[in-house]
């Protein structure tokens, strides 16, 4: 008798408690082999697609489009096939996911399972682990694939599910007829491919002539026309929070259950700037000199051990917004890098955003954190922390305002800044100190 296999869901980032399925890229019935792609998953960081840890006849499937399954409970079941290439017992990455036994399968219209298929994987199962390795646990990065005959990455076909838009209808404009983020985009602004129309063609066979509809009797004006709705948004509707989002509310109910919140706000007179400066290279060159003079800010704590560490590297979590949610990528040994690296890093973050392109590992870890929140609207804010870090810097709309200069008054530029902190991890003086120095390098003309 064949032997049969479960796949559990493999830990997709750091210690992520479950995914949500984008796509099946397989079906029951299909024979799959080693590594080939099994399904997309969006977490919380990224949409990225699992391989398969087998050789062998899909059996069942644990959900469809827009279940959430949790992290280490069964994603799929597989009969091994003896004549194509299975992974080696002896192969293992060493990094379990750690998270809670697979629940057993619930019986469905299918045969039950052989019992083999019951019995919780050994500690080398693929099924259970997940590392750097190039073998069936590893988690591919985003490939452009074809599905029904249209390739696009696993990213856009998450953009395509959300904007109700069918990628069978897209006209691709990317390299070797990709799918691309814009094009799903455009045609949702154009509602040129709705998901579940049927083609134009098809319409205009079955429409039967009718005759006119009698004119309805015309209904008030409304004094003045309402605003226009944003077609992407879904109004009315008691939508489940998923992905980004989800981790989003996780995270925000951590922090405002762990961090004691407390903020300082100043302005930086930035009136010597040259003209051009980079802001976003020259507020994070003011981060790591204020972090270098005052490390009470670039630092994390571990309340539950009580440890606090003080970090010489300086990595800035960037506050990104998205439609999807809030991403905070990180910009390594920001004390390192050259104001034109810094651009380069910052649009390639944005980018990666933009495409959901980013590696689970640059989007955390970072040692201090920073929102640009006035290029939208604000001048001061009180930013949350997220621990385990203990202090976020704020950067307000610019403005001009008058101030008094020797001999007169003169109108000069003012960058907003505030800094919210840990109280517990760090005194009302070191914030302050920290603030200064950030000031005072701000306040350079170079």
């Amino acid at each position: 008798m064949s032997e049969k296999k479960l796949f559990l869901l493999p830990d997709l980032g750091e210690g992520l408690p479950d995914a949500e399925i984008v796509e099946w890229l397989v079906k029951v019935g299909d024979v799959v082999k080693l590594d080939e792609p099994l399904v997309s998953m969006e977490t919380a960081k990224a949409v990225v697609e699992v391989p398969s840890p087998y050789s062998g006849k899909v059996l069942r499937l644990a959900g469809g489009a827009g279940d959430v399954i949790e992290t280490g409970s069964w994603l799929l079941e597989v009969e091994l096939d003896p004549s194509l290439p299975q992974r080696a017992e002896a192969q293992d990455t060493g990094h379990s996911h750690g998270h809670k036994p697979a629940a057993a399968p619930v019986a469905g219209p299918e045969a039950a399972p052989a019992a083999k298929s019951e019995e919780m994987p050994k500690s080398g199962d693929a099924g259970t682990v997940v590392g750097a390795m190039q073998s069936s646990d590893a988690v591919r990065s985003e490939q452009a694939i074809a599905v029904g005959g249209v390739k696009a990455m696993p990213a856009v076909r998450a953009l395509a599910k959300k904007l109700k838009v069918d990628l069978a209808r897209v006209r691709p404009t990317g390299a070797d007829g990709v799918v691309t983020m814009a094009d799903v985009k455009k045609a949702a602004a154009e509602g040129s491919a709705p998901l579940g129309a049927p083609a134009p063609a098809a319409r205009r066979e079955a429409a039967p002539a009718l005759a006119p509809a009698p004119i309805p009797a015309a209904a008030p004006a409304p004094s003045r026309a309402a605003p226009a709705a944003r077609a992407e948004v879904a109004y009315d509707v008691d939508e489940p929070i998923r992905g980004v989002r989800r981790n989003m509310v996780r995270s925000m109910s951590q922090a405002h259950a762990e961090v004691v919140p407390t903020s300082l706000m100043d302005d930086a007179d930035i009136n010597a700037w040259a003209p051009g400066e980079d802001i976003m290279a020259r507020i994070i060159r003011a981060i790591a000199v204020a972090s270098a003079a005052e490390p009470a800010m670039n630092a994390w704590l571990n309340a539950k051990e009580g440890t606090l560490r003080r970090h010489a590297r300086v990595d800035v979590g960037i506050a990104v917004d998205s439609p999807e949610g809030l991403f905070v990528a990180n910009l390594r040994n920001a004390e390192r890098l050259e104001p034109h690296q810094v651009r380069q890093a910052i649009n390639r973050i944005r980018e990666g955003v933009k495409n959901r392109s980013l590696p689970p590992e640059e989007l955390r870890d970072y040692t201090i954190m920073l929102s640009n929140f006035g290029v939208f609207a604000g001048k001061y804010a009180t930013p949350v922390v997220v621990p385990p870090c203990v202090a976020i810097v704020g950067a307000g709309r610019l403005h001009h305002a008058v101030v008094p200069v020797l001999g007169g008054l003169e109108t000069h530029r003012i960058m907003p800044i505030s800094l919210t902190f840990d109280h517990r991890a760090a005194t009302g003086g070191e914030a302050a100190r920290f603030l200064r120095a950030l000031l005072d390098d701000l306040q350079k003309a170079r």
